[in-house]
C-alpha cells in the first residue's frame, strides 16, 4: 500500500547496530557504523565467436563468490566482548573463535528494520582508539569481521 507520497515505503534510517551472537561466545553489543555487508562475483572473461555472424566478442560469465569484510565501528566503553572474542583468535582457536551471528539495524526507536546473517565470524582485527589528550573526541574502537557467507534476512 502506498503511503502519502506514492511510494510504498519510505526508506530505512539506520541508528544503531546490533551483532547478536550464537553459541557459547558472547559480544551482543550496540554498534554506530558498519560497512561491508555485501557479495560480489569474479568476472570471467571467455573468448567466443558468434555461431550466426562469425564475430568474435568477450562473454562474461560469474566466477567464484566471494563476501567482502565487515567493519563495525562504536565508541568505546567498559565492556570487553569484542576483545574477548578477538583474543580466542590470538590464542589460535580459530575453531572456537567462528560463530554464526547476525547484524541487526535499528531504527530511531530501537526497532529491528533489517538484517544480515553471516555464516562462521570470526574477528580478524580490533582496534581501539585513537588517544589525545587535547581531544575532545569519542574513543572510536572497530572491529573486522570475516566469514564464509552473509545473507539479507529482513
Amino acid at each position: 500500500m502506498a503511503g502519502a507520497s506514492g511510494r510504498p515505503s519510505d526508506p530505512l534510517a539506520g541508528f544503531n547496530f546490533k551483532l547478536k551472537m550464537e553459541g557459547k561466545l558472547k559480544a551482543d553489543a550496540l554498534f554506530t557504523e558498519v560497512s561491508g555487508l555485501g557479495s560480489e562475483s569474479e568476472v570471467i572473461e571467455q573468448k567466443v565467436t558468434d555461431p550466426n555472424t562469425g564475430k568474435p566478442f568477450v562473454q562474461k560469465i560469474p566466477g567464484r563468490l566471494k563476501w567482502g569484510d565487515v567493519t563495525l565501528k562504536r565508541g568505546i566503553t567498559e565492556v570487553m566482548d569484542v576483545w574477548q572474542w578477538r583474543k580466542v583468535v590470538e590464542d589460535g582457536d580459530l575453531k572456537g573463535a567462528r560463530t554464526n551471528c547476525s547484524i541487526i539495524m535499528c531504527d530511531v526507536n530501537g526497532k529491528d528494520v533489517a538484517s544480515w546473517d553471516m555464516i562462521n565470524a570470526w574477528p580478524s582485527k580490533v582496534t581501539g582508539p585513537s588517544l589525545k589528550s587535547d581531544s575532545n573526541e569519542l574513543g572510536i574502537e572497530e572491529m573486522v569481521l570475516v566469514h564464509e557467507g552473509i545473507t539479507r534476512k529482513s
